[in-house]
Order: structure tokens, then C-alpha cells, then sequence
């Protein structure tokens, strides 16, 4: 039987197949349009356009983007709050910052459960984890019952320092549980065991919120997988740069928050490892948004908090990227006071850009793209015709002629404020950071990173781009490079010159009996698990903590202060090993393996020749250009030419501007050479 592995991304506009035979170690890959009003549709109509047989699938990985577009639009399930006494405004009041400090009209957007949805109860912890005041059962029932006649079943509670005690906490469930049958409960403290009310809270709210519609939407999709003939665990790719189960999701839903995002950023680090850059920056550019990853020494950036919208923090390990309304939908528009905008408002997948003929007006990136012959009239292998009179007449319409521009010039400045949007996020995630962009290698994918990669890295001055075998799915191919993956933390502070290191073996003992179990759930065998200690310290004094990575040995706090030493100079460019050094929290990885594609270089072909199989003028700098077309699947490992170039194939089309070289690598990378200013060709 043959070992098939298949992941299927959805995005906003389109929904990617990645099919890997890992007997003959052939890749397929396959695209249909996205169906927001039902996601899982498109990933059935995916595997049947991929002509896969279930039943010959070993893992089927998922990254979705169902949890991210609920907390967005907020159509989930209606939900309340039960809390501790005189803390009911926690998720409203926040931190009290603001995304934009001075913007006085602009607010943060409300809580995800509404004041009049808010409730709470007599009980108190104090921070050493004392129970000062038991929970007060009679107040409790009532409650449950009052909820039970308004016909809430989700519910998310969350006490003031549960995460020190939960007992209060876990009483308040039963007690919920009692009295409305099938209630979906979530306690902060097994959800996010951690100081800071508001993180720990809100981080709860997103679970609790997003519990029902998940559960429904992967036990749907697994019930359809399954009745296909698939016996194994559907695996959904989560923020962290793991996979989890459905059984795991439904109690962690908040994880799937950022799904497909994540997958792309992997994807990006494994090929600039097989391309030899420790450094680089992955442009993910789809039909609605770009995704910015950054690669530095070899690592992907982790981040700690962050969140779908500003003011509503997600409290788990997540790779960190930047999102930007950038894509081949994105509307190009005139503001009020004359100047040409270019999103973050997006066509979607229906109507779509205006060449799509499906009653869209509005001219967006890809309509520009259409309209200087960049982008043909065919995508996804045929699946969508685009018209490209349509293009042009609404960029004319609406751009060209407020401008005063011709029809190619407006299409052309589109673009560039498309790319200058993208290379502004560049900008953000590296030299912000003190990283020259120039330091680095640009890998460009997604549906239409291609056509934009060269003219971004041309504005940062990177000197190379590198577009995959296969862009427009790259993402879903990160999908299968992942593995099941849990992250586990709880607070312990104490001084790290004078912890007793007996507890704290036996404080990580806890938390990877707890990993062990979690992954035992999932089926992973014990050979397979892997479990990374990691410790958060501070300089006393300090709130704002680093984590660093511990090991098991005898010496192993020993190393991870000098490490914490080393890191908190590498961030913030000092250090002060006189100055005590303080515990905060312990972190656990809990991995379990999954199998992974092999990949194997092909042979370079020295001076190999390939005729274009088309020629057609496409609009560069200015000018038309005599560009030849090239179908992708017929370049060899060697190739080399000179742009300008256009090359087609299934999932995206690659743009070799003028002035650059390119040629294909031994892993069937694209890789483009920008040549400086005043250098020739």
C-alpha cells in the first residue's frame, strides 16, 4: 500500500493540496477556491481534484484558518464569564494601552463576551495560593441555574489567582457541570496556569469562544475523512509550529488560532536550511494578506503573547509573524486626500478581483498584475479564467483617470505601493531588531509572492529571492514537516542562587507527566517523545522575564543562568552578573514524532538550453518589454536566464524582472540574483 501523506492548507481565497508519496518520493500539488460559509467543503473538493484515495493515506495534516476568521468576525457561539467578585471588567479594562497611542477616536475593539454576559461569584486565593475566602456554593448554583434558563452552555471561568490554586476554580466547574448538562467549560488554570489576570483571562475568553464552532468543524471534517476510507488521527497544525488531534483541540481550540500561518514559516526555515541561508525572511503572499516570517541564525522567532486583534492577547508560544493586508485581492483605492492606497481591505475569494467576473469593480493587486501581462489568463491549472478587459477597464475606472495616469502606469503604481507596503513590514520585523535586510535571503511564496518577490527584495536590497518547486502550496508543504506538539508552563519563583533544585526537579517531573499523558492520548508511541525544559528568569527587580533552555544535568540551573546572562545581552544589548538573578516559570516542549518527507537533490545539468514556449509584452519600469514565457516543469536543475522572464506553472507564476539573473537550483528552487544599481546585466 502506498505510503501517502497529503496536507491541506485553507486560506482566504484559496485552499492548498500538498500530496507527498513517500515511497517514490513524488510530490503532487493541487488548488481549488476557498468556500467561507463552509471550509471544510474546499478541503473535500481538494481532495477530490487531487484524485486521493483515502484509504491510502498514512497522515493527513490540516492547517485551518476556521479559528482565526471566527475571532475576527466574531460569529461563535453566544458565552459567558464567571469570575471572582469585583474583577468582572478585567477583559474590558485591559492594560489600558492602545494600538495607536495618538489617535484619541480610535478604540481597542470590545471583549469577546459582553458585559451583560459577565458574572460573578464570593471566593478569593491570595498570590501565595491561600484560600482566603472558599468559594461560596449556594451563590455558585444559583448562578448555574440562572445561566442554564438563559441557554448558555459556554462557559469560561476564571478566579483571581487560580493559577497559584485551582481548587476554587475546578469546584465552580463541577458545580456548572451539575446543573447544565453538556455545558463546554474552560478554567483559566488548566488552560493558561500563569500570572497577569488579563493575559491569563482573555487567553480563556478565546478558548472558551471558540470551543464549539472547532469541535464541530474537525469532528465533521474528521467524520468525512474517516467515512472516506482515512483510519489514522486527522493532524491540525497549530500556531506553535506543531500538530495536534482533535482530541487535543477541542480542549486547546484557542491553538488553532494563526493555523495555516504558522505552517508557511516552517516552510520557509526548511528551505533556506536546504539553500544554505541561516538567514532570511519568508514573504508569504496570499490572496488577502502577507505573512512575514524572519529566519536568524537558523532559528525561527517564538513570541509569547499575541493575538488576532490588538487588546485581546493569546498567552501561548507562537511563531511570530507579521500579517499585513497585502495580497492578490487586495482593493487599490484613493483616499480623501488624493493618494493611492493599496489594502488592507481584500476582494476575498467572492467577489474577488474584477477579472474574476464575478461582480467585483474594484481593482486589487491582481487585476494590475493582469493588466501588465505579468499573471496569464488562466489559474490553478484552469480552474479559474480570468478576463483581463475587465482589469483594465476597472483600474481605468477608478485609478487611472482620477490620476491622470494611463491605464499601464496606474496598474504599474498599484503594485509598487503593494511592494512598498511589504517591504515597510520587512523593515518592522528586522531592522527594528538592529537585522540588515541586505543580510538576508527573501523566500517569496503563496499565491502570488512570485510575482512580487524580486521588486520587494529590490526595494530592501536583498541580493537574492528564492521561490520554491511550488509557491502557491508552499504552506501546505509545511504541514507535513511538523510535529505533535505541546507547550506546558507554570509559575515558580524563587531566588536562582538558592532554589532548591530537588522541587524544582520535581516541579518538571509534574509537567512531563502531564506531557506524557497528553501524548499518550494521541497515540504516540514512547520512542517518539521528545521533552525540551525550558526556564523563564529575570534580574530581581525586573517584571519582563527571558526564557532559556534547560537541560537535565546536575549543573543545569548553573547553565541556564549564564545562558539568561548571554540572551539578555544578545535582546538588550547589557547584562549584570552581579545583580540576582530570579525564577519565574517553567516551560515544557513536548514533541511527538511524526515521519517526515525525504528529499533528495537532483543533478545540475551544466549549459542546458530550454526554448520558451511563448512570448508576450509584459510592462516593467515603464515600458513594454518582449518577455518570454516559460512553463516551469520543463526547467531543469541548471538552467539559467536573464529577465526579464515570466514563468507559469499550476499554483503561481514567477516574475524575473529586468536587471536580474536567475536559475534553477538542485532542489528545483527558483533563485533570483538582483543586480545592483549601475551594475549591468
Amino acid at each position: 500500500m502506498p505510503d501517502i501523506r497529503v496536507a491541506v492548507d485553507a486560506g482566504g481565497t484559496f485552499t492548498d493540496v500538498c500530496i507527498y508519496n513517500s515511497s517514490t518520493q513524488e510530490f503532487r500539488v493541487t488548488k481549488v477556491p476557498s468556500t467561507p460559509n463552509n471550509p471544510m467543503q474546499a478541503v473535500i473538493n481538494g481532495v477530490r481534484r487531487g484524485e486521493i484515495e483515502l484509504a491510502d493515506v498514512d497522515l493527513f495534516f490540516h492547517g485551518t484558518t476556521v479559528a482565526t476568521n471566527a475571532l475576527i468576525t466574531r460569529r461563535f457561539p453566544k458565552a459567558s464569564l464567571v469570575t471572582t467578585k469585583g474583577f468582572r471588567d478585567v477583559i474590558e479594562i485591559r492594560d489600558g494601552t492602545k494600538d495607536n497611542l495618538w489617535d484619541a477616536y480610535a478604540d481597542v475593539s470590545g471583549p469577546y463576551i459582553r458585559r451583560r454576559d459577565r458574572f460573578e461569584v464570593t471566593e478569593r486565593v491570595d498570590y501565595a495560593g491561600e484560600i482566603v475566602t472558599p468559594l461560596n456554593e449556594q451563590e455558585a448554583r444559583e448562578l448555574a441555574r440562572k445561566l442554564k434558563r438563559r441557554g448558555t452552555t459556554t462557559i469560561a471561568v476564571c478566579f483571581m489567582n487560580s493559577y497559584a490554586n485551582a481548587h476554587n476554580e475546578q469546584r465552580m466547574r463541577q458545580i456548572l457541570e451539575e446543573e447544565i448538562p453538556g455545558a463546554n467549560v474552560s478554567t483559566s488554570s488548566e488552560i493558561l496556569p500563569e500570572i497577569f489576570e488579563h493575559d491569563r483571562f482573555n487567553t480563556a475568553v478565546a478558548n472558551t469562544v471558540l470551543g464549539p464552532l472547532v469541535s464541530d468543524y474537525v469532528k465533521q471534517l474528521d467524520d468525512e475523512l474517516t467515512a472516506g476510507g482515512y483510519v489514522n488521527d486527522l493532524l491540525l497544525l497549530h500556531s506553535g509550529g506543531g500538530s495536534m488531534t482533535p482530541a487535543m483541540a477541542k480542549h486547546f481550540p484557542v491553538r488553532l488560532a494563526a493555523s495555516g500561518i504558522a505552517a508557511g514559516a516552517i516552510a520557509a526555515k526548511h528551505i533556506a536550511e536546504q539553500c544554505g541561508y541561516q538567514n532570511a525572511v519568508g514573504l508569504d503572499m496570499g490572496g488577502t494578506s502577507t505573512d512575514i516570517s524572519l529566519i536568524h541564525d537558523g532559528e525561527l522567532r517564538v513570541t509569547k503573547q499575541w493575538g488576532v486583534e490588538y487588546g485581546h492577547p493569546i498567552v501561548f508560544p507562537s511563531i511570530e509573524v507579521l500579517t499585513i493586508g497585502a495580497g492578490g485581492g487586495s482593493l487599490a483605492h484613493i483616499d480623501i486626500a488624493g493618494a493611492l492606497r493599496n489594502g488592507p481591505q481584500s476582494a476575498g475569494a467572492d467577489p474577488g478581483p474584477a477579472c474574476y467576473e464575478r461582480g467585483g469593480m474594484e481593482p486589487t493587486n491582481t487585476d494590475a498584475n493582469i493588466a501588465l501581462n505579468r499573471l496569464g489568463t488562466s489559474l490553478a491549472g484552469g480552474a479559474l479564467e480570468l478576463n483581463r478587459d475587465k482589469a483594465i477597464d476597472a483600474i481605468k475606472d477608478k485609478i487611472g483617470q482620477p490620476l491622470s495616469l494611463e491605464t499601464a502606469e496606474a496598474a504599474q503604481a498599484i503594485l509598487k505601493v503593494a511592494n512598498a507596503n511589504m517591504a515597510d513590514a520587512v523593515r518592522l520585523v528586522s531592522i527594528r531588531r538592529g537585522l540588515d535586510p541586505r543580510d538576508f535571503a527573501l523566500i517569496a511564496f503563496g499565491g502570488a509572492g512570485a510575482l512580487h518577490g524580486a521588486e520587494v527584495a529590490r526595494e530592501l536590497g536583498i541580493p537574492a529571492v528564492i521561490i520554491p518547486p511550488n509557491p502557491g502550496v508552499t504552506s501546505a508543504m509545511g504541514c507535513l514537516l511538523v510535529d505533535i506538539q505541546h507547550d506546558l508552563s507554570m509559575m515558580y519563583t524563587a531566588s536562582a542562587d538558592s532554589a532548591d533544585t530537588n522541587d524544582l526537579e520535581h516541579q518538571f517531573c509534574g509537567l512531563e507527566k502531564e506531557a506524557a499523558d497528553r501524548l499518550r492520548h494521541e497515540n504516540v508511541a514512547d520512542e517518539d517523545v521528545v521533552l525540551q525544559r525550558g526556564i523563564s528568569m529575570r534580574y530581581q527587580g525586573q517584571w519582563r522575564s527571558l526564557q532559556v533552555p534547560m537541560n537535565n544535568s546536575a549543573h543545569s540551573l548553573k547553565d541556564a543562568m549564564e545562558t539568561f546572562h548571554q540572551e539578555h545581552e544578545r535582546q538588550f544589548s547589557f547584562r549584570q552578573d552581579t545583580q540576582p538573578v530570579e525564577i519565574y516559570q517553567l516551560h515544557l516542549r513536548a514533541i511527538g514524532k511524526t515521519p517526515k518527507p525525504s528529499f533528495t537533490p537532483f543533478e545540475k545539468i551544466v549549459g542546458v538550453t530550454v526554448e520558451s514556449h511563448a512570448q508576450r509584452d509584459v510592462f516593467f519600469d515603464g515600458q513594454w518589454h518582449a518577455t518570454p514565457i516559460y512553463q516551469r516543469e520543463t526547467l531543469p536543475p541548471g538552467f539559467e536566464l536573464a529577465g526579464p522572464a515570466i514563468i507559469d506553472q499550476l499554483d503561481s507564476t514567477t516574475v524575473v524582472p529586468p536587471n536580474t539573473t536567475a536559475f534553477i537550483d538542485e532542489w528545483k528552487n527558483i533563485r533570483i540574483q538582483i543586480i545592483a544599481t549601475g551594475e549591468r546585466a
